[in-house]
């Protein structure tokens, strides 16, 4: 593959704001599974913690889908902050482990949820939540939405080769909720939504991150099941290089486009991939430790849900709030990302 292109290349930027965040829930499923756990099946516990900083991750049982997490995430947001089921009229869900091809995952959920809403999914990999997010933004900027409910959810368990011991360690099962509501930009100063985004893709990258039989160039068949076809595939270090210098341009990028610095963040939460990445990216920036959002220790990667379940998770401790100023960043598969400045 030719080197992926840089973030200030093939980036598109935007803006939209009007809006804030009225409520956030996450779902993860019980099951907890450690490193030893995974050592009673040929992986290195200690490796696993040293390459990407994850001590656990959380797997679905047999029978629970992507649906049901992002259902458990949605019900968790309306427990919590009192919304109106009837008031929300768009759903997008960002998620590239799909119940079915057919209908959407965010059909599904609509339904369990109660919601008459038009429902869609987003499939960008691990950029899928922030790709959902700003969807969200720009209906309720164009005037087409007034609530808007933005999930990420995967189960990356799912799809993840169990013998592929350097990757099948990587990741965990989540889903994570936000609502969206429009405001009177007059009544809030400053300005909330996004101040800046950044949306960009390289599509020359695409074998860096694939599952081969899983869609129509590739139907399932005995062949590859036997190959294991079935099953994500991923060339871990050129994704890494390539996700710390996106990571770094881009968030440097969409902060500039915003008018803010670096120093005016409250926190930054990125897409939880690996803890080493999160590192260089912090050190590269030259940010403070405590003004970075980490859970990959607990969940692992969890594809879509990383970015709604870790803010969930600031929310919840009091981190950040109603007119925080964070930075959101996403990146993987397609190669594909996003980024935003946000202000809560």
């Amino acid at each position: 593959m030719a080197e992926p292109f840089t973030s200030l290349r093939s980036s598109r930027f935007g803006r939209a704001t009007g809006f804030r965040v009225v409520g956030l829930g996450s779902y993860v499923p019980d099951e907890v599974v450690t490193n030893a756990d995974l050592g009673r099946l040929g992986c290195d516990p200690q490796w696993i913690l040293e390459r990407s900083g994850i001590r656990e991750r959380r797997h679905a049982p047999a029978g629970m889908a992507t649906s049901d997490l992002a259902i458990g995430a949605g019900r968790d947001l309306f427990n919590r902050s009192g919304a109106e089921r009837g008031d929300v009229d768009l759903l997008v869900c960002g998620t590239f482990t799909p119940d079915t091809s057919i209908p959407s995952t965010a059909c599904i959920i609509q339904e369990a949820l109660g919601l008459g809403a038009p429902a869609m999914d987003v499939t960008a990999a691990c950029a899928g939540f922030m790709y959902a997010l700003v969807t969200g933004a720009q209906f309720i900027a164009a005037g087409s939405s007034a609530q808007a409910l933005v999930i990420g959810a995967d189960t990356n368990s799912r799809v993840v080769d169990p013998e592929d011991l350097k990757t099948w360690p990587l990741f965990g099962d989540g889903a994570g909720a936000v609502l969206l509501e429009r405001i009177d930009a007059a009544e809030f100063e400053p300005p909330r939504g996004l101040l800046a985004f950044a949306l960009g893709a390289d599509g020359r990258g695409a074998d860096l991150l694939v599952c081969p039989m899983s869609g129509s160039r590739q139907p399932p068949s005995a062949e590859g099941l036997a190959r294991r076809e079935q099953f994500m595939r991923m060339e871990g270090r050129a994704v890494f290089k390539w996700a710390v210098r996106l990571a770094e341009d881009n968030i440097r990028a969409v902060v500039d486009r915003s008018g803010l610095t670096l120093d005016d963040i409250d926190v930054f939460v990125l897409h939880q991939a690996n803890l080493r990445i999160i590192e260089a990216v912090r050190v590269a920036l030259g940010i403070d430790p405590g003004r970075f959002v980490v859970n990959i220790d607990r969940y692992g990667n969890t594809s879509s849900a990383s970015i709604p379940l870790a803010l969930d998770e600031a929310w919840r401790e009091g981190r950040v709030g109603p007119g925080s100023t964070i930075v959101a960043c996403g990146f993987g598969g397609g190669l594909a990302w996003g980024t935003a400045v946000w202000r809560l």
